[in-house]
């Protein structure tokens, strides 16, 4: 099957409303890693945008220059489009590993260069590449739904929500508010497609 059959078989049929999902299978996480080893630019890319909530925009701003010094538990800034301020993250070592792996393989690893790097405009990759990829890499995965440019950063606020046994479970969804800049916990169920519990005992407890 050619790649943009791939990408065509989970683009939502016309006139959809279906929200871009968050990738809900860690299963399917590993195995686009494991499609992605042997490309480490987009193997960083994904791994970058699945551990962090920075929007694809903000993803493919970043220069070597921003990242070549960090280790795990250091934080990156990138100034937000949307609203001019700057996100600050915490980046772990998942990511800093993906970084340094790309950056040994980089054609240009100059302070100033994109580090998303494309052969083609040897310029930054732009955001409707970067969409067609993301459908690519989950299609590949055998995921069936509709994935795009807020997939990754999705799937990250995604786990934290639903797996993160480390942080109290009463903070998950108020810092998930703050990483996001919501004003409600609803806003931010609604943004990751995750009924709260309390909604969704609902439908299990009335049988018509």
């Amino acid at each position: 099957m050619s790649l943009e059959r791939l990408r065509n078989s989970n683009h939502p049929k016309s006139g959809s409303t279906t929200k871009v999902e968050p990738i809900r299978d860690l299963a399917a996480i590993a195995e686009i890693k494991k499609k992605l080893s042997g490309r480490p630019r987009d193997l960083c890319l994904f791994t970058l945008g699945i551990n962090t909530a920075y929007r694809a925009n903000e993803l493919l701003s970043i220069r070597v220059g921003q990242v070549a010094h960090l280790r795990a538990g250091d934080v990156l800034s990138l100034k937000q489009s949307k609203n001019g301020r700057y996100r600050t993250i915490t980046l772990n070592g998942v990511a800093v590993e993906a970084i340094q792996t790309w950056l040994e393989h980089h054609p240009k690893p100059e302070e100033n260069a994109p580090l998303f790097w494309s052969q083609r405009t040897r310029k930054s990759l732009s955001v409707s590449p970067f969409i067609n990829m993301v459908k690519g890499w989950c299609a590949e995965a055998g995921l069936k739904g509709n994935y795009g440019s807020h997939t990754l950063r999705k799937t990250w606020g995604y786990h934290q929500l639903r797996g993160n046994t480390k942080t109290p479970p009463h903070l998950v969804l108020p810092l998930l508010m703050e990483a996001y800049g919501h004003a409600r916990q609803q806003q931010t169920l609604e943004y990751l497609c995750i009924q709260s519990d309390e909604v969704a005992s609902l439908f299990m407890q009335v049988e018509l």
